[in-house]
């Protein structure tokens, strides 16, 4: 039940606002009181907050963290109606904008005048985890927080093939399958995969490109996932393929493979972010265990900053992804060249992965009633702003995708072309 609000609350709150937003200076935003009241001079603006009751304020920015302001919005004491990604240039600015102490404790007062109202939703279940971070234990229990929300889910604004990682896109008007396809068939070729080749993906998710690793490459594919359902769906579109023979799908953690098994070439692609700066030293022995002398390996992954810091706990942290950890690009590289490898190529695809979010928001925006319907309502906020932010956290560099390609060589012998020509040619 909302609260009628006083004309008292209106005015204190646009009071605040009007304080919070000083030295702002975009206008593509407005705001939607409770009562219908609009503040702002923007007549056709980007997104509209609206404050769904007197003590929205109060919740949002009280305590002015990225994860209460995240948490205000999922259990709905605010929305926002149209470009979600936009509203994070000014949720950064009145998160992380200096005041003078007089200014916070004049705002702080300003704000406890507000009504401390109750948050109406139920909130959502957030598991307690058991054991030490990154042992296989608690990563198999957080992986499958993020994973089993359920394959339908998913399938409301992924692309056909499920391909839950960065897509590549050659022009920005291309479609998220034709994305999605040219990623899996660049990563092929990056691989320099051929007719026979074993294959080992680590986190394969739903199969997407094993299945097309052995339809096109004509690879034995082999993989692991943590995610029971992930597999389940893998093996049916293994077998609606008919490659079921040349793909071969496990639940199991990457650190229980068989060390006395070899594959040609491997390949991690968004599953890197659940390891931990901790464990990369034991990644990548993993990986050099696996791989045959003179093989390569393709690791995809999300990256840090090197300068960008955040304050505090993060929303992506307690409701998204826990236990991951976004390492730098430097200490990735240096972990694996002191396991062996050969540092051969590194691509970043940031531009990549905001197109690829952009295309997830919209679609899963598009199937908002199917995706409450299927999970919560507050799940569906989760998603949505996950990855509005994620997209916006792309877009200004305060994280990265790389793909980097390293090899083992045999005697000194890495066995690679001396250009990348035969990435970029024909088919």
């Amino acid at each position: 039940m909302i609260t009628i609000s006083t004309k008292n609350d209106a005015q204190l709150t646009i009071e605040i606002l009007e304080a919070i937003t000083a030295g702002y200076d975009r206008d593509d935003f407005a705001v939607r009181l409770w009562n219908g009241t609009t503040w702002g001079n923007n007549s056709d603006p980007r997104f509209v907050l609206v404050l769904k009751h007197p003590g929205a304020l109060r919740k949002m920015f009280l305590s002015p963290t990225e994860l209460a302001l995240g948490e205000a919005f999922i259990y709905d004491d605010f929305d926002i109606e149209g470009d979600a990604e936009a509203a994070f240039d000014l949720a950064g600015y009145l998160v992380a904008g200096e005041r003078t102490i007089t200014e916070r404790l004049r705002l702080a007062g300003l704000l406890r005048k507000l009504p401390d109202k109750a948050t109406t939703s139920a909130r959502i279940g957030v598991p307690e985890w058991h054991g030490t971070p990154h042992s296989r234990e608690r990563d198999s229990q957080a992986v499958r927080y993020h994973y089993d929300v359920s394959n339908d889910f998913y399938s409301l604004w992924l692309d056909p093939r499920m391909v839950y990682s960065c897509a590549y896109f050659k022009s920005a008007e291309d479609s998220l399958e034709t994305a999605q396809e040219q990623k899996l068939d660049y990563v092929c070729r990056k691989l320099r995969l051929r007719r026979g080749d074993h294959l080992l993906d680590l986190g394969c998710g739903w199969g997407g490109l094993m299945e097309y690793a052995a339809t096109h490459y004509g690879a034995q594919a082999f993989g692991v996932t943590l995610s029971v359902p992930q597999a389940k769906m893998a093996r049916e579109r293994f077998h609606q393929a008919g490659v079921s023979d040349r793909c071969k799908v496990e639940v199991s953690d990457y650190r229980s493979l068989d060390a006395s098994q070899r594959y040609d070439k491997i390949v991690s692609i968004g599953m890197f972010e659940h390891v931990g700066e901790a464990l990369l030293p034991e990644y990548f022995r993993q990986a050099w265990g696996l791989l045959r002398p003179g093989g390569v390996f393709l690791n995809h992954g999300i990256a840090a900053s090197a300068t960008f810091k955040r304050k505090g706990r993060s929303f992506i942290d307690k409701y998204v992804f826990p236990d991951g950890e976004l390492v730098t690009l430097h200490a990735t590289l240096q972990a694996a060249e002191t396991c062996g490898f050969e540092v051969r190529d590194v691509e970043s695809l940031r531009e990549h992965y905001v197109l690829t979010l952009r295309h997830w928001v919209r679609g899963l925006e598009a199937k908002a009633v199917q995706a409450r319907d299927l999970t919560s309502d507050i799940t569906y906020r989760v998603w949505r702003l996950y990855m509005s932010g994620s997209a916006h956290g792309f877009k200004t560099g305060r994280m990265s995708v790389f793909q980097t390609l390293l090899a083992r060589p045999e005697q000194g012998e890495s066995r690679l072309p001396l250009t990348r020509e035969d990435w970029y040619a024909a088919v």
